[in-house]
This record gives C-alpha cells, structure tokens and sequence, in this order.
C-alpha cells in the first residue's frame, strides 16, 4: 500500500491537524506493515500558487519558460506523481475562515489535471483517480457539521466535491469540531477522534 500523507496546518507543535493525521499514518502502518507513507508539509515547503505562466509552460518549448518557471512545473510533476501513485491519502485539513487553508488549494490546483485526475466526455466529466481511498482530517474551531452553522461549510464539502470529481468515492472524514469553544470541549473533540482512528470507532483505515 501507498500511502500519501499531507498537513496544511499553519500552527506547527500546536496543530491539532498535525496531530491527528500523525495518528491516522502510524495505525495505518501498523495495521499494514508493508505501507510505505510518503509525507508532504505544504507549510514547510509550500507549492506556488497556480499562474498564467505555469498554464503556458505546458505548451511552450523549454527555451522560451523561465527558469524559475520551470523548476516550479517540475514540482507539479513530482506531486501529481505522488498522488497519482497513492492507495491512500491523508489530508490534515484545518478549516480557516469557512475554507480550507490556500497552501492546501495550491497543492489541489498541481493535481486537478486534465487527462489525468479528470477528463471531460460527451456525456460529461469523468474522474480518472478512481479506487483510491481518502481520509480527510478536519478541525474546526466551532460546530458545523449540523444545524444553522452548516451553511458556512465550505472546507468538508469542498473537498467532497472536489476529491468526486476526480472520481474518488471512498472517502473518510475525522473530524475533531469545537476545538476554540472551551478547554474541555477541545479535550473532548480531541479525545474523541483519537479513540475513531485507534479502531474503537467506525473508521476504515484501509480499502
């Protein structure tokens, strides 16, 4: 199995992302020995944001793109290949204002390729990334998994849309929600999905 593991987390040692997607790769290493994980820090080593120039370089010949340019559609390469290659994928993925971090979007935007994750059809998009599973780590500050605070879910939801229209229809969600509320309720929240991703709770790690 191949494993991808990402953190977009922004808050270092005190990422409660971190923590828990750290938690989702070891049980899944130690449920599949034979795993191999390989880990992406968007943070520590973040994807430029898409541009017009790197849209260009595809169709241009290698003399006339920028240096810079072209070290930067390498790196697109290199993540595409990372996901394509993937069973799994870990997301840590922190919602920051309704959203999911840009560091995150950037990383979507290097996989989100035509003719590879995706093709449009006669009868109309078809995802091309079927059979891989995704277990998405989401924290929220507050509750928006249910009741009038739902609306303003645009990090769980986007990435289901997203991850669908790749064509990939496994998909997990840990979700530790509350964490900013009080004291007891990030314990609680924390507590909580640890005890999913350990195996008491409903979660499978593997397909």
């Amino acid at each position: 199995m191949n494993v991808l593991h990402i953190d977009s987390g922004i808050l270092g040692d005190h990422s409660v992302s971190r923590r828990l997607t750290a938690a989702v790769a070891a049980q899944i290493e130690a449920d599949q020995p034979g795993a191999t994980v390989t880990y992406r820090d968007l943070v520590a080593n973040p994807l430029p944001h898409l541009s017009g120039a790197h849209l260009m370089a595809a169709n241009a010949k290698p003399e006339e793109v920028d240096a810079q340019v072209a070290a930067e559609v390498e790196e697109s390469k290199v993540v595409l290949d990372e996901f394509l290659a993937a069973d799994t994928v870990v997301l840590g993925v922190p919602m920051y204002n309704f959203s999911l971090p840009s560091q995150l979007k950037a990383w979507i935007d290097r996989v989100a390729v035509a003719g590879k994750t995706f093709r449009y059809t006669a009868e109309g998009p078809e995802g091309l990334a079927k059979g891989k599973k995704v277990i998405i780590v989401s924290t929220r500050g507050g509750h928006y998994s249910a009741g009038p605070a739902a609306v303003m879910d645009h990090q769980e939801s986007y990435l289901k849309t997203v991850l669908g229209f790749f064509g990939i229809t496994d998909i997990e969600i840990v979700r530790a929600e509350g964490l900013n509320l009080s004291a007891d309720s990030k314990v609680e929240a924390i507590s909580e999905a640890e005890r999913v991703i350990s195996g008491r709770g409903n979660l499978r790690l593997a397909s």
